[in-house]
């Protein structure tokens, strides 16, 4: 009897390739992953082949367009992976019986709310790329209402582009940077999602917990600007430079940003019985990680 396989798309992202190193702590699974090249999950074709000849018990789709300014641009593009890929995606997981989680947005919502977003919370994206990642979502459980989605926020790694390795380069480089500090949120460290989700899968294989379809929200705990994400990097890195907070205005992008992306994690804790970690302590695991890669 051959072991259950988990499937995991954009392998070579941040949250794909944690779910990677952590695979090796799962031995009862088998693990394929795929990218871009070897599975584009655009490809109905292609997808159903795949599913057909692997057969996998879970599915996480990690693969995404992600460069939010060009998405402005380039629409099409984002539109045809972040929705029509999650559709088909979500398709072939009902068509094969495999369980399948969704990775979205907070930028799914405008960014107004007073308090924390819960999974409920009414959608309304301030950009292209929330509007492709929204339209991704409601796809998915048009086409697969047995699907999981997980909405995170401010996803960074030791692995991949992301604002932790960004300000750690420039904080070498630079005497003083300038951040925004009116933009209100809490990072993700993806090993830390990637635990929450395999971990959960795992339960759900030992049947010590039941699946639960719907929306869920992932972030690490706390309530930080970018400003302060990136003073906790200087300090955490013992770097010199200058850390400077500034308005969105001074810092214009193609795209606009949600100003609060805030989510509200008790329901993920709820159901998936995970410990979320406090960001800070997240962050510290990370920066380690990346200065010994250095060192």
């Amino acid at each position: 009897m051959s072991q259950p396989a988990i499937l995991v798309t954009g392998a070579n992202g941040q949250v794909g390739q944690e779910l990677r190193v952590l695979s090796a702590s799962y031995p009862t699974f088998d693990f394929i992953f795929t990218s871009r090249e070897n599975m584009p999950i655009d490809d109905e074709a292609a997808v159903q082949q795949f599913f057909s000849t692997h057969r996998p018990a879970y599915c996480i789709n990690c693969a995404a367009y992600t460069a939010v300014d060009k998405a402005e641009s380039d629409q099409d593009t984002a539109y045809r992976i972040n929705a029509e890929g999650t559709r088909i995606l979500a398709a072939a997981c009902k068509t094969f019986n495999t369980r399948f989680i969704h990775i979205s947005t907070d930028y799914v919502f405008n960014g107004q709310s007073p308090v924390p977003y819960k999974e409920e919370a009414t959608t309304e994206p301030v950009n292209m790329y929330g509007a492709t990642k929204l339209k991704g979502e409601e796809l998915c459980r048009e086409y697969n209402p047995g699907a999981i989605i997980i909405r995170t926020a401010w996803v960074y790694s030791s692995f991949g582009k992301n604002f932790v390795k960004t300000m750690m380069k420039l904080m070498q480089d630079r005497p003083a940077i300038n951040v925004v500090n009116d933009q209100i949120g809490s990072p993700t460290y993806a090993a830390d999602l990637a635990q929450c989700m395999l971990q959960y899968i795992a339960n759900c294989q030992l049947q010590t917990t039941a699946w639960h379809p719907g929306i869920y929200h992932y972030s690490n705990h706390g309530r930080i600007s970018w400003y302060d994400f990136a003073v906790a990097i200087k300090e955490l890195t013992g770097s010199t430079c200058a850390v400077n907070p500034i308005p969105s205005e001074q810092f214009p992008t193609p795209a606009k940003r949600p100003s609060f992306s805030l989510l509200d994690t008790n329901k993920i804790q709820n159901v998936f019985h995970c410990t979320i970690p406090f960001w800070k302590e997240s962050l510290q695991q990370c920066i380690t990680l990346l200065m010994n890669r250095e060192s």
